[in-house]
């Protein structure tokens, strides 16, 4: 098992940034490849980021060269930076975790859910 608690969100002007934090519990965190996905108002959950085990990372399209995933494994921590924001990216930022297919841009491929945060970026 494995209990994921986003915080980091919050409302910043467009051009501006945050961090988003993903707390994990559980020994084996190492373990899982871990995910970011987001849902705005009136659409589906789409994939931003994941990053593996191994450090290995796979971005969408709409966020490469803005956003940025990283890990700390001793802290059982992932990270989202975001940069550039732009209104488009107001969402709520889920956190996930996998133990199968690391590195997936499909939701149900990960085993695990956090309540996410909010991101709302003004113009």
């Amino acid at each position: 098992q494995v209990q994921l608690v986003e915080s980091g969100g919050g409302l910043v002007q467009a051009g501006g940034s945050l961090r988003l934090v993903c707390a994990a519990s559980g020994r084996t965190f190492s373990h899982y490849g871990m995910g970011w996905f987001r849902r705005a108002p009136g659409k589906e959950r789409e994939f931003v980021a994941a990053i593996g085990t191994s450090g290995g990372t796979n971005y969408a399209d709409s966020v490469k060269g803005r956003f940025t995933i990283s890990r700390d494994n001793a802290r059982n921590t992932v990270y989202l930076q975001l940069s550039s924001l732009e209104p488009e990216d107001t969402a709520v930022y889920y956190c996930a975790a996998t133990g199968s297919y690391q590195l997936s841009r499909t939701a149900g491929w990960y085993d695990y859910w956090g309540q996410g945060t909010q991101v709302t970026v003004s113009s």
